[in-house]
């Protein structure tokens, strides 16, 4: 069986497209290719499908190629214009195909292009690798309207077309038995190296918490991605002696509403669920609220704090009982940002 082959995230071509872009405005040169640094210290070399001159300033695109994952997005060109300001920074405008927010709760604030924190960040530090100039940035996908309408974005709030994803910079192909696979031999090696406690995360946000938080050697942290069940059955066998779990509700919360598979064309979204456990702690919510994150930020500090403790708790009560209790979980909840909303249950194996 041949290996899947990863891609780029949308972030990332958005920032070699803006680098692209940046060099022929600041030194008239249009190149081939451009190297992007990627948040996990990694150096990716990147085709620029084509670079031209604008009437003020320049533009190019590069095709986003998505590897073997099933992305709504790949083949699409990411386009990315450049032009001067006369003060700030790097300011970014939503083009043609690129959603706008329009509601909280997302990490970008309403009324801004859904561009999330990552790919600013490697945007900016790509023109920063060519000029230190106020510079305005308006991405586009040509056809992202009508893609969009195969996401969550519509339901999110996000109007207008797709967001500009990307926590890594690389697409990780979605394929079951490869992840499986993958976990199966995480959960070899964690045996192999006398590993006592293991931490499951779903992702980059759970994994950066945790390891701000607790010191782990490489082979204690497991990205389940959305495979809660399969790895909780297979741990059950397993000579471990404690678990904990960091992530993000959004998430986490569907696991004590028995979503064992947590991806979101299979799992219900848990909005309504934390809603309900708020309502039973007697908190009394101002509005419906799109998404998890956006219904934590509308609590008070104590009410936010009483939910969290005691989703934690119903979150760590699922997992033991899915392991048949035959070890104690701990659970941390964090926001997008990494900071704490609730915790249940034993942090000792991990201080």
């Amino acid at each position: 069986m041949r290996t899947l082959r990863t891609g780029w995230t949308t972030g990332t071509c958005a920032a070699a497209a803006a680098k692209a872009a940046a060099w022929l405005l600041c030194r008239n040169q249009a190149v081939d290719n451009v190297d992007i640094s990627l948040p996990g210290g990694q150096t990716a070399r990147m085709a620029v499908t084509f670079v031209r001159a604008t009437a003020d300033g320049a533009v190019a695109g590069v095709r986003k190629d998505a590897g073997d994952d099933p992305d709504v997005t790949n083949g699409s060109t990411v386009v990315v214009s450049v032009r001067w300001q006369s003060e700030g920074d790097v300011t970014f405008f939503a083009g043609e195909g690129v959603g706008t927010v329009t509601k909280p709760g997302l990490q970008i604030t309403p009324g801004e292009p859904a561009v999330n924190p990552v790919p600013r960040r490697m945007i900016r530090e790509a023109i920063r690798e060519v000029t230190s100039k106020p510079v305005a940035v308006t991405i586009s996908i040509p056809g992202g309207r009508e893609l969009a309408e195969q996401t969550f974005n519509p339901r999110l709030g996000i109007t207008g077309g797709l967001s500009i994803l990307g926590t890594t910079g690389i697409v990780r192909p979605r394929c079951v038995k490869a992840l499986r696979d993958a976990l199966q031999c995480a959960l070899d090696v964690a045996g192999a190296c006398r590993v006592k406690s293991p931490v499951m995360v779903p992702g980059n946000i759970g994994a950066k918490a945790a390891r701000m938080r607790f010191t782990l050697s490489p082979e204690q942290l497991v990205e389940v991605s959305n495979e809660w069940g399969w790895i909780l059955d297979q741990v059950r066998s397993r000579n471990f002696s404690a678990l904990l779990a960091v992530g993000h509700p959004g998430k986490l919360a569907k696991l004590a509403n028995d979503e064992w598979d947590t991806h979101s064309s299979r799992s219900r979204s848990a909005v309504l669920f934390v809603r309900g456990l708020a309502e039973a702690l007697g908190q009394n919510l101002p509005s419906p609220h799109e998404t998890v994150e956006g219904l934590f930020e509308s609590l008070s500090p104590e009410a936010r704090s009483d939910l969290g403790a005691a989703l934690a708790a119903r979150v760590r009560d699922a997992i033991e009982t899915r392991l048949t209790r035959r070890l104690p979980a701990a659970v941390l909840l964090v926001n997008m940002k990494g900071a704490e909303l609730g915790s249940s249950g034993n942090f000792k194996p991990w201080s």
